[in-house]
């Protein structure tokens, strides 16, 4: 009886320090290989890491936005006009991106947050062409359809960001320090009122659990991440357009999350390692790029259940069932 008691914690343990094992190898490759390419690579996974950590948090609630790219949208707009139109440094932009993009949410969260399963789904959808759109008719403030060029690049304490190599390890740190944050919430106090409110949302606010203010804390911390990723891709790119927050990067960053494994500490970052380079390997069938994506999420689906982040812990079960 002990055996197969203490057997799922071993394997989910190990398959805990598999996958730190496995992303840090992976981590250093561009030091290995030297390319300037495999050093974007690198930094487009940090960001999308990132920015599926913050998606990763509302999905613990049960709940799943299409909006996520406009806040990621939010928080870079908010850093470039900070940096650009009032002077301020890279510093006080990163923070003020976080912290209007997890203003906004909070602002919207209330009446938006009373809706379940598909009709969320629909009007953050709505919500993210909304942003679109309302970008769009403002040139004055995002640049309209041309979009804002010539972003300065990351800036920290007089040290400007130049080369790929170090704006590398500088989203390293801060897809670390998102990470830390994930784990903290997920084995925290916090991340057990989440996981109650994802499994049974009736049976916890019966239980003492505020419902409604648990599920607008999750949409803000996770909104909050976005914008602040924004604000280091925007600064990183050195362009920002509303069309670059289209409801297209908002399904990129769902299908990384599904594909990662939804309810996983790991699952978004899997999902960034594994599909964010993909499309540099498909340059030459650009035209099938959806169909793989969506061949990717069905079998994902039919079956990984809990993503790729719960491969090892079902390898572990097969093993067990087969003995």
């Amino acid at each position: 009886m002990s055996t197969s008691v203490s057997a799922p914690p071993m394997a989910s343990a190990f398959g805990g320090w598999l996958f730190v094992a496995l992303l840090a190898t992976l981590a250093a490759v561009p030091w290995f290989t030297g390319s300037v390419f495999h050093f974007h690579i690198g930094i487009m996974v940090c960001l999308a890491g990132m920015a599926t950590g913050g998606l990763a948090v509302i999905a613990w609630v049960g709940q799943l936005s299409l909006a996520h790219a406009a806040f990621v949208g939010i928080g870079a707009y908010t850093s470039v006009l900070l940096v650009t139109r009032l002077d301020l440094p890279f510093l006080v932009g990163l923070p003020a991106a976080a912290v209007v993009a997890g203003a906004v949410a909070y602002i919207i969260g209330a009446p938006l947050l009373r809706l379940r399963g598909v009709y969320f789904v629909l009007i953050t959808f709505a919500l993210n062409e909304l942003f679109r759109l309302v970008m769009l008719e403002f040139p004055g403030i995002s640049g309209g359809s041309s979009g804002i060029a010539g972003v300065p690049k990351i800036q920290l304490f007089g040290i400007t960001l130049a080369a790929q190599w170090q704006v590398y390890i500088f989203t390293l740190i801060c897809l670390a320090v998102v990470m830390a944050l994930l784990w903290l919430i997920r084995n925290g106090q916090l991340g057990r009122r989440f996981a109650a409110v994802e499994e049974n949302p009736a049976l916890a606010e019966s239980s003492g659990i505020p419902t409604a203010r648990t599920q607008s804390l999750a949409f803000v911390i996770g909104c909050a991440i976005a914008g602040a990723t924004g604000s280091i891709m925007a600064h990183y790119v050195g362009f920002v357009s509303p069309e670059t927050f289209a409801f297209q990067l908002s399904v990129s960053y769902v299908i990384m999350l599904v594909t990662g494994g939804r309810l996983a500490l790991w699952g978004p970052l899997v999902g960034a390692v594994f599909l964010t380079p993909l499309p540099e390997f498909l340059r030459g069938a650009v035209e099938y790029q959806h169909i793989i994506y969506g061949v990717i999420l069905i079998a994902v689906l039919r079956f990984l259940p809990q993503g790729l982040a719960g491969l090892p812990e079902q390898i572990a079960r097969l093993r067990r069932d087969q003995r």
